[in-house]
């Protein structure tokens, strides 16, 4: 087994190119190198973590939050117990052998809501336009028959399905990125075929894409990296 690839962490680097890589992805999208799968529960739960947080404190890390979940558990138990108890203690006094008249029902006065009314124009006294809905992020398709740079967000294998790449390419667009957009890495010969590429920008140029790549990362994407599309 590699060294580069402790089994308990996972896979974040190619064995080969030391190229990133994401989470249950098979081949290196830079080398073209089968890369080895990991297995195990906590193997599984160490990649999700370090797909989302950069530093893994180690396996310890799930016995310890287990054992804060047990204890919380039990003081909300301990809370509850505790009021039924007292409440079930409070003494009842009785400060009269005459029943309590019965209270009668107030009446609340209803009043009919006036229809609301729609006002046009912004003109003095018109009404404030109604909040709109916010519309779903637009993606766009990568640009027929053209070769360009781009930033490359994550990589997906194809067996994830377009389903997750879309969603993950809308969150994108909702932070701000420019088109956001997802392509089938089969139908482009300069990358490894069987994944989803979820890609921002359509650039000329190398620095071009370098320029955009700072605020990918600054909108949550601290793995993206550049690359050449090939068409």
């Amino acid at each position: 087994m590699s060294a580069l690839a402790p089994p308990e962490l996972g896979l974040e680097s190619c064995p080969r190119c030391a190229a990133d890589v994401e989470p249950a992805q098979e081949y290196c999208l830079e080398c073209g190198a089968r890369l080895p799968l990991v297995h195990g529960v906590l193997t599984a739960l160490a990649g999700a973590w370090r797909a989302r947080v950069r530093w893994y404190p180690g396996d310890w890390i799930w016995a310890v939050l287990l054992l804060l979940a047990v204890a919380a558990a039990a003081a909300t138990v301990a809370i509850v117990v505790t009021d039924d108890e007292q409440t079930r203690a409070l003494p009842v006094v009785a400060t009269s052998d005459r029943p309590a008249p019965a209270q009668q029902p107030r009446r609340q006065a209803t009043s009919t809501p006036a229809p609301a009314t729609r006002r046009t124009g912004t003109g003095r006294g018109a009404a404030a336009p109604a909040e709109t809905t916010k519309k779903p992020a637009t993606l766009v398709e990568w640009p027929t028959g053209q070769s360009a740079y781009t930033v490359v967000l994550v990589s997906l294998p194809s067996t994830a399905g377009a389903a997750r790449a879309r969603r993950i390419a809308r969150r994108a667009s909702r932070a701000g990125l420019p088109d956001v957009g997802f392509l089938d890495s089969s139908k482009y010969p300069s990358l490894h075929p069987g994944y989803f590429v979820v890609f921002t920008g359509v650039y000329e140029s190398a620095d071009d894409a370098a320029s955009a790549l700072a605020e990918a990362h600054r909108l949550g994407f601290p793995r993206a990296y550049t690359r050449q599309i090939v068409a």
